[in-house]
């Protein structure tokens, strides 16, 4: 998952290996404090995320998608505000340039909704793919929020 530069409007061509970033803000009718804890507890994100979610013994998140587990440390953690996860090696160690999604929940300045901003650091670099997958993992965020 991933593409954009900065801005969320574009896309780069790179080379092979490298990483994308994609950033898209949905506006969300909830709270932070209802909306967080789908965000960064293992058993709320397996709920609209993927196909399960676990935390093992050492802090680490199992995220698992079509049966295969990809393990994730929580990088940064501002309570009811941001989280990012740090995505890490089969053998549970840490990358070079690693992949991490981050998730920061905001409130407009203009219009003082708030609003979910998504990070998506990876290899993927099909960003109509990813608008799309992003798009209805927040869907599914939001039938499970009820915003």
């Amino acid at each position: 998952m991933a593409v954009v530069p900065t801005s969320a409007a574009g896309v780069a061509a790179a080379p092979q290996g490298a990483k994308f970033k994609f950033v898209a803000e949905y506006p969300i009718n909830s709270s932070a404090r209802v909306l967080f804890p789908y965000l960064s507890t293992a058993g709320s994100l397996a709920q609209w995320f993927c196909d399960d979610v676990k935390l093992t013994p050492d802090h680490l998140f199992n995220f698992i998608w079509d049966g295969e587990p990809h393990f994730a440390s929580v990088a940064n953690l501002r309570p009811n505000r941001l989280i990012r996860f740090v995505f890490l090696s089969p053998q549970r160690q840490p990358l070079p340039d690693p992949s991490y999604l981050e998730f920061a929940v905001e409130v407009s300045e203009v219009t003082q909704q708030p609003y979910l901003r998504v990070t998506d650091y990876s290899a993927e670099s099909d960003s109509e793919s990813l608008q799309e997958l992003w798009d209805g993992l927040i869907y599914s965020l939001r039938e499970q929020i009820g915003g």
